[in-house]
């Protein structure tokens, strides 16, 4: 009974404080009002058999699931990834004896949720990617030398960078003619990369066939082509805006005690809302939050250094260092392992960093890793480096925040209530029993 007189009590309390927009100081709930693309239906369907092909990489070996499955909430469930040079998926991926790779993915693969949403118009963890109507393109990219038009969306422009990665999708060095342009720098011009991808995916008749209905029959499948197709499908399939929040927000009595005493931290005391804000819970900007580095890092080959400096990589502003971008929280409780480098394989964990952010960075213990074996690797060098650890710790931002063992039940309890059942049950269209090349499905319904 008292719980009930709580849940009405918490109910009534949110509802005239933020259901219709007012402020309660300077805090607002969202609005449930996110605008999405839409796409053609044979775009979508085209794209959900591009995205778990594996003829988009160079050694046919790897296809876009195979670092974003819905098995493990459209990321890998580890906290980097073994791409070109292995086999399996999610935890029980390991090494091709027969292949073996340089080096694990640098970061942690995010999870594709939401991405469709007008809001997203910068992606990665560094945000290297980004709208830009300044630009011919349309879009700033590291690539700028290579950038074309023809992209319909920065989330089909992101489509880009894995399949012109080594360690991702390319292969490595003469292992390949994909690898092979990719090594001589050859990209976006005729006979490049993204050429010969496209090439590839024109020979199989099924998908000239399915791009004729899309663009016609009256030129060639670009590589833009491929991206736009597979981006429509993204934005189709894992948008997760129906969760019991945001029933809440639409005015329905969707969430429990401890839920609503989760979203009153969450918006209160904790001040998660200073960088989770909006209705997918980020505010889209870069934060240092002495979040732990696990794994080689994102950096160039011709670095001897193996730290991550986020942020600061793609503007060079030294008040950049260690800043990522804040992940959206929807469907947070299906994504893990958390941080730019996967570092802890738990929500909890991840949200006791963000309560003291240096203390949990100094004393990290690396069992809350999930990293599948790897030769020689250099999984915690950053972490025996008692200077970069410093450097990390002295970049952050985040001021210690107490709470009580019960304060971070319903938090993370408030963090459930984020999810979409739809993709807690499953998604739209799901994992295709065959592709048109076909190459092996990872992960395909039996």
């Amino acid at each position: 009974m008292i719980g009930v007189v709580r849940l009405i009590f918490l109910q009534l309390i949110f509802f005239v404080a933020f259901s219709s927009g007012a402020q309660a100081g300077d805090i607002t709930l969202p609005q449930p009002d996110a605008k999405f693309s839409r796409a053609d239906e044979r775009s979508v369907a085209l794209g959900q058999l591009l995205f778990y092909d594996a003829i988009l990489s160079g050694n046919k070996s790897v296809s876009c699931a195979t670092c974003h499955h819905p098995a493990f909430g459209t990321s890998d469930g580890v906290s980097l990834a073994i791409g070109d040079g292995g086999m399996g998926l999610g935890p029980k991926r390991s090494i091709d004896p027969q292949n073996v790779p340089e080096i694990r993915v640098g970061r942690n693969a995010p999870s594709l949720f939401n991405l469709g949403a007008a809001q997203f118009t910068s992606l990665f963890h560094d945000g290297r990617l980004e709208a830009d109507p300044a630009r011919p393109s349309g879009i700033r990219s590291p690539l700028e030398d290579e950038m074309v038009g023809g992209f319909n969306s920065v989330l089909s422009a992101q489509a880009m960078f894995p399949v012109l990665s080594a360690d991702e999708m390319a292969g490595h060095y003469s292992e390949n003619e994909i690898s092979k342009a990719v090594r001589l720098g050859q990209l976006t011009i005729e006979g490049g990369a993204w050429d010969l991808i496209a090439k590839r995916v024109a020979a199989i008749p099924e998908y000239r066939e399915m791009f004729d209905k899309v663009m016609g029959n009256t030129r060639p499948i670009e590589f833009t082509d491929i991206a736009n197709a597979i981006a429509d499908f993204i934005a189709f399939e894992w948008r997760a805006d129906n969760s019991p929040f945001d029933r809440y927000l639409r005015g329905e009595n969707a969430l429990s005690v401890k839920a609503l005493a989760g979203m009153e931290l969450f918006y209160g005391k904790a001040n998660c809302v200073a960088c989770h804000s909006g209705q997918f819970q980020t505010d889209h900007d870069f934060h240092a939050i002495a979040m732990v580095q696990i794994g080689p890092g994102k950096t160039e080959r011709f670095e001897t250094h193996i730290r991550d400096i986020g942020r600061m990589r793609v503007t060079g502003n030294e008040d950049d260092a260690y800043k990522f971008r804040t992940p959206s929280l929807r469907n947070i409780v299906l994504s893990a392992p958390y941080g730019h480098a996967g570092a802890y394989a738990t929500l909890e964990g991840v949200v006791r960093h963000h309560l003291n952010p240096v203390a949990s960075l100094m004393n990290y213990d690396r069992n809350n890793a999930i990293l599948p074996g790897f030769p020689d690797a250099v999984d915690f060098s950053i972490l025996d480096d008692r200077a970069m650890l410093g450097e990390i710790a002295n970049a952050n931002e985040l001021e210690p925040v107490e709470l009580s063992d019960s304060e971070v039940a319903d938090l993370l309890a408030f963090l459930d209530s984020l999810t979409d059942p739809l993709s807690r049950a499953g998604f739209r269209l799901g994992i295709p029993a065959s592709v048109p090349s076909g190459l092996p499905v990872e992960g395909k319904e039996q």
